[in-house]
């Protein structure tokens, strides 16, 4: 876990161009064409949205209908009530973000999550993402830090990770980033935001 967060500072450092940031808020939300509409600047025809379908570096969609079929009343009620703001998202390309955004939506709405966009004043938290990649021969990690904020700015909790996948065309970074490991990570972050709600919301 330090060795990722230390990967996760450094790397993190050199993105913060203006460029590399997209709004998720103006991803519109619909589950049966999110990929198609969120991604402006994507060639990719990938249709891989429904998440019943685990992307091959990740197995955790392959869990996703166990939390939901074992939340208390009371988890389901913080979920129900949670509005959810996702802030742009820093050092990813946009061709990247995309097909984040797009699954954190999908996703969102499958947990019982309500996403709502940056200038929406009934938010009660705040997702905010910071993404780099590293190139290992074949192979390219993505590395990502999600802080969540209540609405004053006091942080709550952190989730961080990394997902490998096998570097899709040549040479390295983000353009050797398949959509299906950002639609990984998107599905892995709103089920741990959920786990950590249902458990109080704590720490």
């Amino acid at each position: 876990m330090t060795t990722v967060s230390l990967l996760a500072a450094l790397a993190l450092g050199a993105c913060t161009n203006a460029k590399d940031v997209l709004e998720p808020s103006a991803i519109t939300p619909p589950a049966s064409s999110a990929q198609s509409s969120a991604a402006p600047l994507s060639t990719s025809t990938t249709a891989t949205t429904p998440t019943t379908t685990a992307p091959a570096p990740s197995p955790a969609p392959s869990t996703a209908a166990s939390p939901a079929t074992s939340r208390t009343p009371a988890q389901t009620a913080a979920l129900a009530k949670t509005r959810l703001q996702v802030a742009p998202i820093v050092g990813a390309s946009v061709d990247a973000a995309a097909p984040l955004t797009a699954e954190l939506q999908t996703r969102a709405k499958q947990r019982g999550l309500t996403l709502v966009g940056s200038t929406d004043q009934t938010a009660t938290h705040v997702l905010k993402g910071y993404f780099s990649t590293m190139s290992e021969g074949k192979d390219t990690t993505v590395i990502y830090v999600w802080d969540i904020y209540d609405p004053s700015g006091n942080r709550l909790h952190r989730i961080n990770g990394q997902q490998k996948a096998p570097t899709v065309g040549s040479g390295e970074g983000w353009p050797t980033v398949a959509p299906a490991t950002m639609q990984a990570i998107a599905d892995q972050t709103i089920d741990q935001f959920a786990a950590w709600l249902g458990s109080g919301g704590a720490g």
